[in-house]
């Protein structure tokens, strides 16, 4: 496993219905100096061809900075473009069609909403897993929260592979994700939408870092 992967306990996620095309770059350093060492670039419902462009100005900040950069979505332009990782939904292809497509060392992430889904995407040889929403998010509009009851269980489905809980996951909620078991988070709004995302950031990992 990546040793990045491995250490990070904060999935930040570069969400374009939140950030300014002009801002990315920025963006990027500012998580990666509050400590965040995995970084996606989410660029939903815009044309191959922009989001190619947005993570030309994104995966040279992480390779800077040591930062794994995760393509959402796309296997074909993450293989294209060399990245990291890519993170794929429940809609998309078998992993092993994924893994043929971007090689044998690319990441691969999969979204799961269930029990059984973290089977699966264990079996399927998935590199990590988001297990979500716990709440509602204006990220993620119209599906439902699974809920805090499942975490733990998700954990030792899980074996060893990395699951980070996502959805509706703020400075405010973190206490009780972690109390239902959690490891490791993905932040977007709360996050992005601080004045000072390295200090946010920072402050996430600290109370996410085992004492």
């Amino acid at each position: 496993m990546d040793i990045r992967l491995a250490g990070a306990r904060l999935y930040g996620i570069v969400d374009r219905g939140y950030v300014r095309e002009a801002d990315v770059a920025a963006c990027a350093r500012a998580l990666i100096a509050g400590g965040v060492r995995i970084l996606q670039l989410r660029a939903k419902g815009l044309p191959q061809a922009e989001v190619a462009r947005l993570a030309s100005l994104l995966q040279p900040v992480c390779r800077e900075l040591d930062a794994l950069f995760v393509l959402n979505d796309d296997p074909e332009l993450a293989a294209e473009l060399g990245a990291d990782a890519v993170h794929v939904g429940q809609d998309a292809p078998a992993l092993a069609d994924i893994r043929r497509l971007v090689g044998p060392r690319m990441l691969i992430g999969r979204s799961t909403h269930s029990l059984d889904q973290v089977r699966r995407a264990r079996e399927e040889g998935a590199d990590y897993i988001g297990f979500g929403p716990l709440f509602p998010t204006p990220t993620k509009p119209g599906r439902p929260a699974i809920g805090l009851r499942d975490i733990a269980q998700a954990q030792e489905l899980a074996g060893g592979m990395p699951v980070f809980c996502i959805g509706g996951v703020n400075a405010d909620t973190l206490p009780q994700v972690l109390a239902a078991g959690a490891q490791r988070v993905v932040v977007v709004s709360w996050l992005l939408q601080q004045a000072d995302r390295t200090r946010a950031a920072q402050q996430l990992i600290r109370t996410l870092t085992p004492s």
